[in-house]
């Protein structure tokens, strides 16, 4: 019964991802990314919905359907096993579900050839607020908003320090 639980929580530590900004992928790392510079419009919570890839309800009525056959006898515990299938597969579908349920930003930025985009992504380190000057990031497909970092002056020594840019 301890394997079962640890192949379900591996199965479950699988399922898990997120979007925050602060959490590059392997696969991105070393890539080039295409930087547009914008100013936040708006910014509100949201909820990024969880996964239901399978893998819960696989683990959930494996370990359902184990549990149940040592029930009684042969005939109940095929009885009981298949209703504990089913049982654990409903569980661990909810399990995986709101295990991987992610709370988010919804960005409404303005870029500066006037186009507007809608960005959604996980709550990361940085807050930003409406008037925020910031850079949006895209890599392979996928896009992330994060603080424009200031500019130096080229004719600026390096090492100065770098003014904070106002959007």
């Amino acid at each position: 019964m301890k394997k079962i639980l640890l192949a379900v929580a591996v199965a479950s530590l699988a399922a898990c991802a997120t979007s925050s900004p602060d959490v590059i992928q392997r696969g991105d790392a070393q890539r080039m990314s295409q930087v547009q510079d914008a100013t936040v419009l708006s910014v509100r919570p949201v909820t990024v919905d969880g996964n239901q890839s399978g893998i819960g309800a696989t683990a959930g009525a494996v370990a359902g359907g184990v549990a149940g056959s040592t029930v009684g006898g042969h005939r109940e515990g095929l009885v009981v096993g298949v209703l504990g299938a089913v049982a654990g597969a409903v569980v661990g579908n909810a399990v995986e579900r709101a295990g991987t349920r992610e709370e988010a930003v919804e960005i409404l930025l303005q870029l500066r050839n006037g186009e507007r985009r809608a960005v959604v992504q996980g709550k990361g380190s940085e807050t930003l607020n409406p008037g925020d000057a910031v850079i949006i990031v895209t890599t392979g497909g996928k896009t992330r908003v994060t603080r424009a970092p200031g500019v130096a002056p080229s004719n600026a020594p390096i090492g100065t320090p770098v003014p904070a840019v106002k959007g």
